[in-house]
């Protein structure tokens, strides 16, 4: 076994070809099969079913690819270790962002990484906590930026900086003339909410004393999108406090703070435990604390340094 067979198979996996995986290698196709083929013999099993249209995997031989997935994932890890050794930090990042911390870091982030950070070769995606954390333990990831705990084994987390919920309601509802809300005593009739999928959704739940099968709602995909529903149905909705900044002048008036207790949620940058860049982690936790306002930034990130 060789990385270079690692490689192949990882190609073809991603291709679901043989021909396009060999020219994404830069090798002629019968040299990648006959590689891969080696391998098999050597594993004594079929790593792709070869009649299926596209190729797959075998089932065995999903397992052999997600492993090959975290191999390359170390040997890259090595090589870069060995690189910032040589050179500083620098270097390819595959960063993942949930949707609803997305609009609000992504813009300021890559123009300063494109304006103060041009050593960073930064490929970010917008992804789901569920399939962020997956692609996290496939090492197709490097770090994250999601809402935490996730208390998941092989990931740690680092706080970045803590972000309270306010209420955006509607003129035409009776608790718009309230000056704040209480978090346990909100109405749960025309909530508006996130769909499955968003862990904002469950962390309103969270601090809802009424279970979500109790709610009358309407699930939508984006907070712009809740805030645009109020505006047109009436009701209310719970958006994260950096979404403020982007409401009109008239929206504004439609915020009211949510008390007793006040609800905020951690934001963290997450990573496999094995993940050796600790200067990576600092340089990308730095562009985070630059770019969100100070009081929001975790007291001991604003101290220390991260280390491994």
């Amino acid at each position: 076994m060789t990385i270079q067979q690692l490689e192949y198979i990882v190609a073809v996996d991603e291709h679901r070809h043989f021909v396009r995986a060999a020219e994404s290698c830069n090798v002629t196709q019968s040299t990648l099969s006959a590689m891969i083929l080696k391998l098999e013999s050597e594993f004594d099993t079929v790593i792709f079913d070869r009649n299926a249209h596209p190729v797959v995997p075998t089932p065995m031989g999903r397992k052999i690819i997600d492993q090959a997935r975290v191999i390359l994932f170390n040997k890259s890890q090595l090589e870069e270790l060995i690189f910032m050794e040589k050179t500083g930090v620098a270097g390819s990042v595959a960063l993942g962002v949930i949707p609803t911390i997305a609009p609000y870091v992504l813009p300021k982030f890559l123009k300063e990484v494109a304006d103060n950070h041009k050593e960073i070769d930064l490929k970010v995606s917008e992804l789901t906590t569920a399939t962020i954390t997956e692609k996290l333990r496939k090492a197709e990831l490097d770090m994250a930026i999601l809402a935490t705990p996730l208390e998941e084994p092989g990931i740690l987390e680092i706080p970045l900086y803590y972000e309270k919920f306010v209420a955006y309601i509607s003129p035409v509802e009776a608790i718009y003339e309230m000056k704040e809300i209480s978090s346990h005593e909100m109405p749960t009739e025309k909530m508006w909410v996130l769909q499955e999928g968003h862990c904002l959704r469950g962390q309103v739940f969270n601090f809802c004393e009424s279970r979500a099968s109790a709610l009358t709602m309407y699930e939508a995909g984006s907070i712009d999108t809740l805030i645009k529903i109020v505006d047109a149905n009436g009701g209310y909705t719970v958006i994260p406090e950096l979404h403020v900044g982007l409401l009109t002048e008239s929206q504004l008036r439609n915020i009211r703070p949510l008390t007793s207790p006040q609800t905020v949620r951690e934001v963290s940058l997450v990573f496999r435990d094995d993940y050796v860049r600790e200067g990576m982690l600092n340089r990308i936790a730095g562009i985070v604390k630059k770019i969100i306002p100070s009081e929001m930034i975790d007291a001991r990130l604003k101290k220390f340094a991260i280390r491994l």
